[in-house]
């Protein structure tokens, strides 16, 4: 499976972390984000890995800011992603098992590495159940298809 990864300047050191643990768990990775810690603006890599997964250059992102909110709201704006912000292991296994959600928000300046490697096992390692589920991803996608 290929993850698409972004960061701004307050999530460098936390998405090397990631990039490492991803990669030791046999995920190959493709870094979006920014590798240096002077001030930039979130918008611009919560889009590129929203429009990454999107597209299907990558399986799913994970994007890190300061609190996960801001670059989650920038990917959201990409037809055809459904990004949350978790921090904690049960949201994400629960947006992907009901939601679908393709993308992964957190804060570096609110969780730790350790916090940040459980949540993103339940968020990787679970699959969409479908069923009564699929109707309420697809009312959300006409929502966004309203929009055009």
């Amino acid at each position: 499976m290929k993850i698409g990864l972004g960061n701004d300047h307050s999530a460098v050191e936390m998405k090397r972390q990631v990039a490492e643990y991803l990669k030791e768990k046999g995920y190959e990775v493709v870094n979006y984000g920014t590798d240096s810690e002077e001030s930039c603006d979130y918008p611009v890599y919560g889009e590129k890995v929203g429009r990454a997964v999107a597209s299907g250059e990558v399986d799913l992102g994970i994007i890190i800011c300061g609190t996960g909110l801001g670059i989650s709201l920038a990917a959201n704006k990409v037809r055809g992603i459904r990004a949350v912000v978790c921090s904690e292991p049960y949201t994400a296994r629960l947006s992907r098992q009901h939601n679908n959600a393709n993308v992964l928000a957190f804060g570096a300046r609110v969780i730790g590495i350790e916090l940040a490697k459980m949540i993103i096992d339940e968020f990787l390692g679970t699959e969409f159940e479908g069923g009564r589920h699929q109707r309420r991803v697809d009312m959300i996608m006409d929502i966004e298809n309203k929009e055009r």
